[in-house]
Parts: structure tokens; sequence; C-alpha cells
């Protein structure tokens, strides 16, 4: 049997507190899976938290409701024994008996819930019929109390508003003179504040020109120690810069020549004019085999022979090596790892090295001691790195091997254009793996 209707509202929360009751008495296994979270909480917050959670496994879980039942009947013998005999006691809470009968599910026991529910709305609205009746007999005695205090007040309400009401009118009068003290306190004030607002543009404009004056003489000043400092250095040398480039380029001829006579080691005259007719000869290379042997524009090998070049100078855009190579590390450390590197190149080839590096990319000045055999630059500021290799470049005497190593393909173009050969970062970062 089944009921037609909800449960009603006293009679679940009965039943919701006889399972939470009974919760004590059944293992984690005995529970329903929905409830065994809730099986350490004590019977109020049991029922607080899981009630509609136990009273739908109740309602669909018989197994579980069994369970409840044999609690029932050991915690309430006699009501359980009367509710299977169909004769409740009649003193019996009506929701009490209800709710047991809804989980022992006796003979007839729709009926008894039903009838509880109804016996329950009938409770209620008697209650609530008679807290109405008291509500309006309480409400009638305070409107008559109003009333009459009303009547008693009125005359005083009355003297009090006509005082209010001229108090309001003097407060009025001496807000409208405020008011117009305000307004032409206000308006000094805009005065004053014009006035100073001018006194601070007229000397702002008077400290940035007197700024703009200063870095222009410091910078003058600068350019004058440093064009005394060059006189000084040229007079100590005993020799101009033409002469130190002139000389330069002539060790570089003289060291090619050297070299060449070397490389090719020349045998006395013997050739014959009919030697000099281009053939292949049995077991000689044709010129095919022979362009096979040019080195790529990534061979490490390449970079080998340009350093093996006489006076050869190795020109290093620092940041766009490191940030290539090692993007992740911190700049310290980039500049760090690639002077290494070129340090122990410089050793292996011996060729001048100078490693060039942003220098507005720096927070404050670099304490650095450059490593043996490679000279370190910073820009100054507003000079670009590029523009300062540029200058090292146009700097070299005509003829020298200058080789640039850089990525930008701007700077690649305009060294190239001044007489050095660019190579990629990439090249040179596989040269300096094979160093480590």
């Amino acid at each position: 049997m089944r009921r037609d209707r909800p449960l009603p509202e006293g009679v679940r929360r009965r039943v919701v507190a006889l399972v939470s009751d009974a919760f004590g008495g059944l293992t984690v296994a005995d529970l329903p899976a929905q409830l065994r979270q809730y099986a350490r909480f004590t019977p109020t917050r049991r029922a607080k938290f899981a009630g509609n959670a136990m009273a739908a496994a109740v309602e669909t879980d018989g197994a579980f409701r069994s369970r409840v039942a044999e609690k029932l009947r050991e915690a309430q013998p006699e009501l359980a024994a009367a509710l299977d005999s169909a004769a409740p006691p009649a003193a019996a809470d009506p929701l009490d008996v209800a709710a047991a009968a809804y989980v022992l599910r006796p003979a007839g026991w729709v009926k008894l819930v039903a009838a509880a529910g109804e016996e329950a709305q009938r409770a209620d609205a008697e209650r609530v019929g008679d807290e109405t009746r008291r509500e309006v007999e309480r409400l009638r005695g305070e409107l008559a109390q109003a009333r009459e205090q009303q009547r008693a007040g009125g005359d005083q309400v009355r003297a009090d508003l006509d005082a209010s009401r001229k108090e309001a009118e003097s407060l009025q009068r001496k807000l409208r003179s405020a008011l117009s003290d305000v307004k032409r306190g206000e308006a000094a004030l805009r005065k004053v504040t014009a006035e100073i607002d001018g006194f601070r543009a007229e000397a702002a404009a008077q400290v940035a020109a007197a700024e703009s004056e200063t870095r222009r003489l410091k910078s003058r000043l600068a350019e004058v120690e440093s064009a005394l400092e060059t006189s000084r250095r040229a007079t100590r040398e005993g020799r101009s810069i033409e002469d130190m480039r002139l000389r330069l380029l002539l060790d570089t001829v003289l060291d090619a020549a050297a070299g060449l006579r070397r490389e090719l080691a020349l045998p006395p005259l013997s050739t014959r004019p009919a030697d000099t007719v281009e053939a292949v000869e049995p077991g000689r290379m044709t010129p095919k085999d022979i362009a096979a042997r040019a080195l790529s524009e990534t061979d490490p090998a390449l970079l080998d022979q340009l350093l093996a070049l006489p006076q050869a100078h190795l020109v290093v855009d620092g940041y766009n090596v490191t940030k290539t190579g090692y993007p992740t590390m911190p700049l310290e450390k980039q500049r760090l790892r690639l002077l290494g590197g070129l340090s122990m190149l410089a050793a292996q080839t011996g060729a001048e090295m100078t490693c060039v590096f942003d220098g507005a990319e720096l927070a404050a000045p670099v304490l650095l001691a450059p490593p043996r055999g490679v000279r370190v630059l910073f820009s100054k500021a507003g000079v670009t790195a590029d523009e300062l290799i540029r200058q090292l470049v146009r700097a070299e005497p005509p003829g020298r091997p200058v080789v640039v190593v850089s990525t930008d393909r701007e700077v690649a173009d305009g060294v190239a254009k001044a007489g050095a050969r660019p190579v990629t970062s990439a090249l040179l970062l596989k040269r300096l793996s094979r160093v480590s």
C-alpha cells in the first residue's frame, strides 16, 4: 500500500528524528551510500544536515527502513506492539504514532499517517486561530490607547510644531548668511590658487631651462674632456690614429703574404704551357668535387677559417647571441657565459675579439672584469649596440679581415657594405659548444 499524498511535515520531522536516533546502533556497512558521510555526526547535527537524505532513504530503501524499524522496536517495544495489533495508544501523540507506523509499516499505516496529518493541521489551525484572536484584541487595545494619546498630545504637538517652524526660519536665515560667506571665501581661494599655479608653472619652466642648460654644459664638458684625453694619449704614444691604422693594415698585408707563402709552399718553377690547360687527369678530383668541399654558412669550420686569416678581428653583438642561445638566463649570467666562451676561443685562435653590449639594458653600472683576450664594450646613452658595431667596423682600415657576429639583418647588411664579413649568431654558438 502506498500513500497518494505527501508525508505531512510534522510526521516527516518525527520520522527524521527516529532515523537519526537509530543511526547510533547501525554500522557504516548497514547505511545507504548517501548517508555514510553522516555516520559520525551527533543526532542533532544529523537531523539538521541530513534530514532530506534520511527521509528519502527510508522512503526508497526497504532494507534500511527494516534496520531502522528493528532499532525502533528495541527502543519502544510497547508502541510497536500496539501498532502491530492495530490498537495504537489513545494517549500517545498522533505525530509519534504516525511516524512509528511509517517506519514499521503495520496494516493500515497509510490511514494512521493521513489521520495524524489531518490532526496536526486541525491543531495548527486552532492554534493559529487562538493566536490571531489574541493578536486582534491586543491591537485593538493599542489602537484605543494610541487614539487617547493622540487626543491628549495634539495641542502639545501643535505648539512644538510652531516653535520648530520659527526655529527653522531662523536657521534658514543663518544658513543663507553662511552660504554667502562660503561663496566669497571660495572666490578668494580660487584667486589665490590661480596665482599659486602661475608661480609654480613659472618656477617649473625656470627649473627645466636650468636643467637643460646644465645637461648641455655637462655634455659639452664631457666632449672636451674626451677630446683632451684623446689628444694626451696621442701625444704620449707619439703617433696619430691614422698612423696606427696604416701600421695595422701593413701588418695585415705582410702576415697575409707570409701566410700565403707558407700555405702555397710553391716549388721551383717547373710548369709548361700544356700544364695550364684545364683537364681532369686520372685519379684527380673534378671541379665538381672541389666545389663540393665549400663550407656552408652554418658550418663552424667556416668561422675557424675566417679567424685563421691574418690579423682577423671578431666583433660580437653580445645580447643578439645570448638571447639566441640562452634567452631564459638573467642578463648577468648571459654575459658571463658568452665572455667565458669567447675567452677560450681567443686563446685557441689568437684573433682579436670585441664583444659589444647594449647599454640601454643596464639598470646600473656593470662591475665586470673583461676576460683575457676579449675587449668588452657597452654603448653610451642614446647610442645602440648596432651603431657601436658599425663604428668599430668603420674604424678598421680597409683590407683588414673583420668578422661581425649578429643575426640582425640590418646590422649584417650595414657591416657588409663597410667591408666586414657577417656571420649568424647560431654559427658562433655552434663553435663555442665545441670549445666548452
